[in-house]
């Protein structure tokens, strides 16, 4: 199968997932095409399988803002005849399910077709597609795929909620992990040797508002004034200042550690006692599932789809949004009773590995793919 996918290339959930799905589909013989204006940042610089295409969006004088959805749709519609593909899936509905669209239908005017499936991944549904200017695109585009996934039923409820989509039919098809990769056993725990006794709490994000980074920050406060802890927090973006104004208001500075974008987090996770992640809303929770298939338990909230991820209780500890003493009292207790963490941290891992594995999750990709291929007029005899 002739596969190509296009995502953000940028540092977040959509992108890893997107490429690590397309890595995993080449090692099982699939011919994969990337089209997007950057090299995804999980994607290494050679893979067998695996080809890139980068959009070059032009800049003139006319265009105040470079049409990349009109660039893209063109690059795709290029990718698709050179190289034959048989399918467009896009990750993120706002502009990749629009500019497929586009590229479709461009196809169909020269006798040809392709087939689209849109993953959607969370805010592209829960804040972008329902903001009034982006609304009636959004709907537009998700009813014009021929498949559509949501990666956890939380989303796939919200967006009928907010978009209605006639006649659509959202598949859940979670995120999925490697346990290969995500195996603390594997790596020399770094940080722990740096850290020495403190417990090592971790926060990875693209550090936006939903974030909630400076709750991160306010519950390693009280969690190290009980028990000796460093917070490393992984990622850059927006609210990373407000991070770091947070820490210096409760005195905590020298014990919070900012190390930027760093694209393997495995062997940083090895090290790890909690995760925290006390989003607002987590339409998933990838980093969540990487630190639990690493065997550390999650600290965060019952919103969103995260409750799918985190068992509360077994994985890790939910709370209501905005609850610091909650979520920090929970972190306390995992803590201090070493033989209770270490049975959770083999749970985390047995859990994310039997029900996010890899192997799983890409065969549903796959049977996806072949029943929507299959259904195409023209594999039917048709026009």
């Amino acid at each position: 199968m002739r596969i190509g996918i296009t995502c953000y290339p940028t540092y977040g959930g959509s992108g890893a997932m997107a490429t690590e799905l397309g890595m995993a589909l080449s090692q099982r013989g699939h011919e994969v095409h990337f089209i997007t204006y950057r090299q995804p940042f999980r994607l290494p610089a050679f893979m067998p399988g695996v080809f890139f295409h980068e959009v070059d969006v032009g800049r003139y004088p006319l265009f105040e803002y470079p049409p990349y959805d009109l660039a893209l749709a063109v690059r795709m519609h290029e990718v698709v005849r050179s190289h034959q593909l048989d399918l467009l899936h896009v990750h993120y509905a706002i502009p990749h399910a629009t500019s497929a669209w586009i590229a479709k239908e461009m196809l169909r005017a020269n006798g040809h077709d392709v087939v689209v499936v849109t993953t959607l991944h969370g805010t592209d549904i829960t804040i972008v597609g329902q903001d009034r200017s982006f609304h009636a695109i959004t709907k537009f585009s998700i009813e014009r795929s021929d498949r559509i996934t949501a990666v956890s039923q939380y989303l796939r409820d919200e967006t009928f909620f907010a978009f209605g989509c006639a006649g659509c039919d959202v598949q859940v098809i979670h995120n999925f992990v490697d346990p290969r990769v995500y195996d603390r056993g594997r790596y020399t725990p770094l940080l722990r040797d740096r850290m020495g006794s403190r417990r090592v709490l971790m926060h990875i994000s693209n550090f936006r508002p939903v974030k909630r980074v400076r709750d991160v920050v306010r519950i390693f406060a009280k969690v190290t004034a009980e028990i000796p802890s460093v917070l490393v927090m992984v990622g850059d973006g927006p609210e990373r200042t407000e991070a770091e104004d947070e820490a210096s208001l409760l005195g905590v500075t020298e014990h919070v550690h900012f190390l930027g974008k760093i694209e393997s987090v495995a062997p940083l996770l090895a090290s790890a006692d909690l995760f925290l992640l006390p989003s607002e809303k987590e339409s998933f929770g990838l980093s969540a599932l990487e630190a639990l298939a690493s065997g550390v338990p999650v600290i965060g909230c019952a919103s969103g789809g995260l409750p799918e991820v985190v068992i509360d209780g077994q994985t890790g500890v939910l709370r209501a949004v905005g609850d610091v003493d909650g979520m920090a009292a929970g972190a306390v207790d995992l803590l201090r009773d070493e033989a209770r963490w270490a049975e959770v941290s083999v749970r985390c891992a047995a859990d994310a590995r039997a029900r996010f594995a890899q192997s799983t999750i890409v065969s549903e990709y796959e049977a996806l793919y072949t029943e929507a291929l299959a259904a195409r007029p023209s594999a039917a005899g048709g026009a």
